[in-house]
């Protein structure tokens, strides 16, 4: 049997490389080179063209080459088969390293000296400890547990919002829309990491900033969706907000002639919080391809009506 790989941004020879490995006897095919579509089982994808899929007679699986799973969703013709979405050390640590990043950039106060610095100003900020500091996580997955946790241990005052109820060792949750206003109320800095949902698109609007302390900062590499983008640089401008750092945008990549990269209150990244490793995202895929073919429970599966 075989399966299928299509991705614009992962290497098909580097995954092919592992999944040969791992998965000895399969045949590797790279779309749009699929040969007999009736000999695939399972598909690596990303983002793949609608229709791709539905073309598959025989397909069994499908496992995403990321967290989120939306873009996928979206394919009206995508066939009724597990979708299984990609969860691995590597992922989760690199999304990791970039919260941290981004909020020790805010809290030690980087933005402000790198204004200074380009205007030729020498002048001492007052400094605050971790402690001090308030951070809130919209989305407690995987990865935004995984990156919560990490900053109770350097130390910052965490907390978190889901949907349903989560309990997270060292970490105060809220859940559900009083939940949320809670959350909101306590956090100077926000970082939003939520999956894409009919129930979470455009969540952070000129609503969600006005309910947060004037001058908070947002961090969103949640998805580029979930950001009212008519919002951001209002609310900047105002001081109710005073900085975002923003790595995943509506239109991807960015147009040269977006208002968001000129304006001196918004740090920009290319979609880059966390890419996927060829080696362990390889391996984690592997595993549940030999799942479904010995017929044991997929792990990370993920349950379309909630869309993650």
């Amino acid at each position: 049997m075989a399966l299928l790989f299509h991705s614009k941004i992962d290497s098909s020879e580097e995954f092919g490389a592992v999944l040969a490995s791992e998965l000895p006897g399969t045949e590797f095919r790279v779309w749009p080179d699929i040969g007999d579509p009736a000999e695939i089982e399972a598909a690596v994808v990303w983002r793949p063209p609608p229709g791709v899929l539905a073309a598959l007679p025989n397909l069994q699986l499908i496992c995403a080459l990321g967290a989120g799973v939306d873009a996928l969703l979206a394919d009206e013709t995508l066939p009724a088969v597990p979708v299984v979405r990609l969860v691995d050390d590597h992922l989760t640590t690199s999304m990791s390293e970039y919260v941290i990043l981004q909020v020790m950039r805010f809290h030690r106060l980087d933005h402000e000296y790198l204004a200074q610095q380009r205007a030729g100003v020498w002048k001492i900020l007052p400094p605050r400890i971790a402690e001090e500091r308030k951070v809130g996580m919209l989305g407690m997955g995987v990865l935004g547990t995984a990156a919560a946790q990490k900053l109770r241990h350097i130390g910052f005052d965490v907390a978190g919002w889901s949907r349903s109820p989560r309990r997270i060792e060292g970490v105060p949750t809220f859940h559900g829309p009083e939940g949320l206003d809670a959350l909101l109320e306590r956090s100077e800095i926000l970082v939003c990491l939520l999956p894409l949902t009919a129930d979470t698109q455009d969540i952070l609007n000129a609503s969600l900033f006005r309910k947060l302390p004037k001058g908070a900062v947002l961090i969103n590499c949640g998805r580029g969706k979930h950001l009212v983008e008519e919002d951001l640089i209002p609310a900047l401008d105002s001081g109710q907000l005073s900085a975002a750092a923003l790595d995943v945008f509506r239109e991807e990549p960015l147009s040269p002639k977006h208002p968001f990269w000129s304006h001196s209150g918004i740090f920009i990244s290319p979609h880059v919080a966390s890419q996927t490793n060829a080696g362990t995202a390889g391996r984690a895929i592997a595993d549940n391809i030999r799942r479904m073919r010995s017929g044991r429970p997929l792990l990370n599966q993920v349950d379309i009506r909630k869309g993650y």
